[in-house]
């Protein structure tokens, strides 16, 4: 199969508009063309870090440059999402029952389970096989059964992380202290759950950062952009459901639900830029605009 077919297959599957063809031969192509350079440099798996905002199409990205390297270079690349180790909704009850009451919803550092994330980790940097990787269904806001996560049968070349928060890191006491939204106002006004939430980033994410050897942004214009993306990806999810048990999002509850990532939100796309080493610097259309190399 030729790369051009495998595009117009991908295209189908994922049900992009055909706009997506540009953007991919502009943009991910010569972004998956340098992991798999610099993926030549590293005896271990090479480990791919990105990030990007809710709605900024790391996802798609992110499956587009697995497919390519396997397509091109003939690699086996382990793709991950950061919001498929989402604890259980089990889980997350008896969380805000213990310590605060968002943490009931999905999203901030503190609601995944991150002592899986490490072990998995750890096993793929070392090469090993025969592990399961978690799957969250978004719809039902529930893990996945076992029987269908993904199983790792070969040795993986490259391990791509895509995540809102990943490579995020923890804010000083000045910064907490100023709410972030009518949400934090409102519902956190001493401050209980965004210190516990930055607590978990510092103490159990951070240290993770150090397994990835290369960084990606999709870098988005402002905060004020994600409501729209997300709208737009949850419009999709609803789409592609063919269960009416789902937990499919209103407007109303978009706007509520993504208060939840404002502040790590704004956080990030303040203090990462720096630390990457390739951005696609997004428009508000989110269309990439510009795209920065570092080293």
């Amino acid at each position: 199969m030729c790369m051009y077919q495998m595009l117009s297959e991908f295209i189908e599957k994922h049900q992009l508009p055909d706009a997506f063809r540009e953007t991919a031969l502009q943009y991910y192509v010569p972004l998956a063309d340098t992991l798999a350079a610099q993926q030549k440099h590293y005896t271990s798996p090479f480990f791919v870090g990105i990030n990007g905002c809710q709605g900024s199409g790391k996802s798609t990205m992110s499956a587009f440059i697995a497919a390519y390297l396997a397509q091109e270079y003939q690699l086996n690349v382990i793709n991950l999402s950061l919001d498929d180790f989402y604890l259980s909704k089990k889980a997350r009850k008896i969380l805000a029952e213990q310590t605060h009451p968002l943490l009931a919803t999905r999203g901030v550092p503190g609601t995944h389970d991150i002592k899986k994330l490490k072990h998995t980790l750890v096993a793929l940097k070392h090469g090993e096989t025969g592990i399961y990787l978690p799957a969250f269904d978004k719809a039902m806001d529930d893990l996945k059964h076992v029987l269908d996560w993904p199983y790792v049968e070969a040795r993986p070349n490259i391990v791509l992380l895509e995540g809102w928060c990943w490579g995020v890191t923890g804010q000083s006491k000045a910064e907490l202290s100023i709410d972030a939204n009518p949400l934090e106002q409102q519902k956190d006004a001493d401050g209980v759950w965004r210190n516990y939430v930055n607590d978990q980033l510092e103490t159990y994410y951070q240290p993770l950062y150090v397994f990835f050897d290369y960084w990606v942004m999709l870098a988005a214009p402002s905060f004020d952009a994600v409501y729209q993306w997300r709208l737009e990806q949850e419009e999709k999810l609803a789409v592609n459901q063919d269960s009416k048990q789902t937990n499919i999002m209103s407007a109303q509850q978009i706007k509520d639900f993504i208060a939840y990532f404002q502040r790590l939100t704004e956080h990030g796309l303040s203090t990462l830029p720096s630390r990457m080493n390739y951005q696609l610097v997004l428009d508000d259309n989110r269309s990439i605009k510009q795209v920065i190399v570092g080293d």
